[in-house]
């Protein structure tokens, strides 16, 4: 998202009930209600645009939406969480499709498997009552990694996204759409679905000025047998200056209000609050969570009948590798978003009501003039006394076959690796090392020994300069890399991983290095769990691992302030990121990755050598 304006409101859990009563009532689709909407009865319904208004079956239809990602959010809570928006008195559910996370490689799709049916999630809204807004990109931003553009793209140090002029660029989207149109035409609201809307893209103007593109993105749909209709969702200035407006398209604003000025620009055409703001992100580095109220904002929308869609009204957690980076319109100042996506949003990302939940609610109420459903139990959650993780594992014995390469390239173009780490080692003598375009972050070590680190996000005490004094004597030089999320922010073309720029020693270009390819995968997590001790247990890159006895089916954040940097699986889930550098230092784990008995928690840590104790909590923070 390019966030324009955004008001603060504060996040707070609440107790839930037993897991089994808890599951038991989730899956029961409930009795329909009279006043309630009926995506779900099986009829083909119109909705259409009339004059500056959305309408259905030709009557007036304000659109009041909540934006959540079944991606993000474990499918055991899907129903629960619908049922938290249409508690909270919307109507509509917005979603996007994270194209990355169906196509892995070119070509090999899956649609099906886990948080990935989105199919299924949609079903889920016609059943709960809810209509839907559907925003498939290819673009969609949502600090997702690459703005949900499949890295394999970075692979081709040539090829330039988000164009309808880059023919390998539009070979991949049309087999993207290919793959997802046969999915949603069949629910599309005219043929008896809930799906209302189709959005076009993801704020162009942010990127670039061709209209040409958003029309052939329009194109490529209609051939495929959906017909909209369609909207763009942009900030205004951005629109006003690019001169992107999709003709025939409702215009949705990113956080703006000056709905006069966006209707001069869209006609008769509907103009809606496409995203507002009820809560923020968080980066690495920030002072803390965002606390922010949506309240002003929503009681103007409500007041004017304008219709609206909330981003978001429940986060979830970019779990694994998902999240993204982030950076100025120039390509500077990179940042990284959190593990977690709470967002502050008014479900949170155990899915608990907070504060803000209960006034949008009133608000809601007061404008429908009726009564709204019962707010739905909370899944039940629960601590674990503290243990110390222990070292068991060094990643130096766990090194693959290098790869001799003259001049250092990214991890996409050498090994089509996405992310994770990656090593650079080489012989050297000099006293004065030098490193630049370091994506995102490095350890640095000679003959084995640490010497420090360089951070590619730049924050108030770490190190970012690359400058390294080494003894003059000959060493290994080893470059361990690890990386964040790629830019998912609109303006950005492309950001590989790895080091993207050059090392140099006493002012001379290294050249001819050894790269060892460490994807943190699954087959990462087996090598671990077969690996002898330790060779060398004072240097630093060591797993650790501990067990922790659960009685209880129920979600648990585990605690990672003791620790420094790197990541953490629960059962061989990787949760994602942690990093003492805050504002996170704990983990959202769900219910159904942990067991009853024995559970295993493995940790990477780049900077400790000594164990350090993994606690459990009811809450991202207190």
């Amino acid at each position: 998202m390019q966030r324009r304006h955004f008001l603060k409101l504060g996040a707070l859990g609440a107790a839930g009930t037993l897991a089994a009563d808890f599951r038991l009532r989730a899956d029961t689709p409930p009795a329909p209600a009279e006043h309630a909407p009926r995506p779900s009865d099986g009829k083909a319904h119109h909705f259409s645009f009339g004059k500056r208004q959305f309408l259905l079956d030709g009557k007036p239809f304000q659109i009041m939406s909540g934006e959540m990602h079944p991606i993000r959010i474990p499918p055991v809570y899907w129903r629960q969480r619908i049922r938290m928006a249409k508690a909270m008195g919307l109507n509509t559910v917005s979603l996007y499709l994270m194209w990355n996370a169906y196509e892995s490689e070119p070509g090999v799709f899956d649609m099906t498997s886990g948080a990935r049916d989105f199919v299924r999630f949609i079903r889920l809204c016609a059943e709960e009552g809810m209509w839907v807004y559907l925003r498939p990109g290819p673009f969609v931003a949502a600090e997702w990694d690459f703005g949900g553009l499949p890295p394999y793209l970075l692979r081709d140090p040539t090829i330039v996204v988000r164009t309808k002029d880059d023919a390998r660029y539009m070979a991949a989207v049309r087999r993207y759409f290919d793959h997802v149109a046969p999915r949603i035409a069949p629910l599309m609201v005219a043929n008896g679905g809930p799906i209302l809307m189709l959005q076009i893209e993801n704020e162009y103007a942010s990127y670039g000025r061709d209209l040409g593109y958003l029309e052939a993105l329009r194109q490529l749909w209609l051939e495929r047998g959906i017909e909209g209709p369609f909207s763009i969702s942009d900030g205004l200035s951005q629109i006003q200056s690019t001169r992107t407006y999709l003709p025939g398209a409702a215009l949705g604003l990113d956080g703006d209000t000056d709905f006069d000025a966006a209707q001069a620009i869209a006609g008769d055409h509907p103009v809606w609050m496409g995203e507002g703001y009820p809560g923020w992100l968080s980066d690495w580095g920030d002072p803390g969570f965002q606390q922010d109220s949506f309240e002003p904002t929503l009681k103007q929308l409500l007041a004017t009948g304008r219709s609206f869609n909330l981003y978001v009204v429940h986060g979830g957690s970019n779990f694994g590798l998902t999240s993204s980076g982030g950076s100025r319109m120039d390509g500077s100042g990179f940042s990284s978003v959190t593990t977690s996506y709470d967002y502050a949003a008014p479900i949170n990302e155990h899915g608990a009501p907070t504060p803000a939940y209960h006034r949008f609610r009133e608000l809601i109420a007061q404008h429908l003039q009726r009564r709204l459903p019962e707010v739905p139990a909370t899944p039940p959650i629960a601590g674990f006394d503290p243990v110390v993780a222990k070292p068991v594992a060094s990643l130096w014995d766990l090194l693959p076959s290098p790869r001799q390469v003259h001049q250092p390239r990214s991890n996409e173009e050498l090994f089509g690796q996405n992310q994770g780490m990656v090593l650079y080692r080489k012989r050297v003598r000099g006293r004065r090392l030098q490193l630049t375009g370091v994506h995102d972050y490095a350890t640095v070590f000679a003959d084995g020994s640490y010497l420090d680190y360089v951070s590619r996000i730049d924050k108030p005490g770490l190190h970012t300069a690359g400058s390294f004094a080494l003894d003059g004597q000959e060493r290994t030089l080893d470059l361990l890399i690890d990386s964040f999320g790629h830019i998912g922010s609109a303006q950005q073309r492309g950001d590989r991983k790895g080091l993207v720029g050059e090392a140099l020693l006493d002012g001379q270009a290294l050249l001819d290095w050894d790269v060892y390819s460490l994807p943190v995968d699954d087959m990462l997590v087996r090598r671990v769990r077969n690996a002898p001790a330790p060779s060398a247990p004072d240097r630093p890159g060591l797993f650790f691992r501990a067990e922790v006895v659960r009685d209880a089916e129920a979600d648990a954040y585990v605690d990672m302030s003791a620790w420094r940097k790197g990541y953490l699986w629960v059962n061989g889930h990787l949760l994602g990121r942690y990093w003492n550098l805050g504002p996170q230092q704990r983990l959202y784990c769900p219910a159904p990755w942990w067991r009853r008995g024995v559970n295993e928690i493995l940790v990477l840590d780049f900077h400790r050598t000594g164990g350090a104790p993994v606690g459990g909590a009811t809450s991202l923070h207190d």
